[in-house]
């Protein structure tokens, strides 16, 4: 029955994003158009996650999202938060490899929709060149959302924070709201397995603007490894689903708090 529900989740899934990324051409023309399908695409890809696997989504800590511009500091471990954040932060924008702005289809709406691309091969220079597309982000009041590990990471995996985080935050001077989660325990980034249960996305009270930087790199790091491994061991005790016991590796699922 697992196999059965993840093959049919992934089947409508790439169905799905075949169909918004043609259909969704003309909305190029204007970048609140394309936030507008991305929000549409994560709205479905949950519902689809919840219908079809089994997997719900519940986002905690939503009162502790201040209005206005904000450095959006998130674990990494699935594909599912890239797109369930989309659904929670209006105006939101990603720091993302410039690679990406290279994908057929993809990569057109990720350029249009004002992404902040991180070229890597500029070596050191990549990082003055991010603070600057980052600053005018910021800006234009937009919640720019970065991975502080900079790619999927497994559950439990030991925590390998780049500086990319702390430099923007001192070169931003606005507040940083850490997400914590455990996606990774039900959309495995290695497997094509979606696992029932309820994967969590929880945002902490922000860190304000000011401090030190390694101290803010400390502080930010440890509250989210902390929040994270909470989250993680509660999912594996069968909080959430006593029927649905979850192995210890990567791997569980979608409800909603408004």
């Amino acid at each position: 029955m697992l196999a059965l529900r993840s093959l049919a989740f992934n089947i409508c899934f790439y169905a799905l994003t075949t169909v918004l990324a043609v259909a969704g051409l003309p909305t190029l023309v204007s970048g609140r158009a394309v936030m507008r399908l991305a929000y549409l695409w994560g709205r479905i890809t949950l519902w689809l996650l919840q219908t079809v696997a089994g997997t719900r989504v519940e986002f905690r800590g939503l009162d502790n999202i201040p209005p206005g511009p904000l450095l959006v500091a998130a674990k990494h471990q699935s594909a599912l938060e890239t797109l369930a954040l989309c659904t929670v932060l209006p105006n939101f924008a990603y720091i993302l490899k410039r690679e990406l702005l290279f994908i057929p289809l993809i990569g057109w709406y990720l350029s249009r929709s004002g992404m902040v691309a991180i070229d890597r091969s500029k070596g050191a220079r990549a990082m003055s060149l991010m603070n600057a597309a980052a600053v005018e982000a910021i800006r234009q009041g937009r919640r720019l959302i970065i991975f502080p590990e900079g790619t999927r990471r497994s559950v439990g995996a030991p925590p390998a924070y780049k500086q990319g985080l702390s430099h923007l935050y001192t070169a931003l001077h606005v507040p940083c709201l850490p997400v914590a989660l455990n996606t990774g325990l039900f959309w495995s980034r290695n497997s094509l397995v979606r696992r029932s249960g309820t994967a969590i996305i929880e945002f902490l009270p922000t860190i304000p603007p000011g401090l030190p930087r390694q101290e803010f790199q400390v502080l930010v790091q440890d509250r989210l490894e902390a929040a994270s491994s909470a989250l993680a061991d509660g999912a594996r005790h069968g909080l959430d689903a006593a029927a649905h016991p979850v192995p210890d590796a990567e791997s569980t699922p979608f409800r909603s708090r408004h």
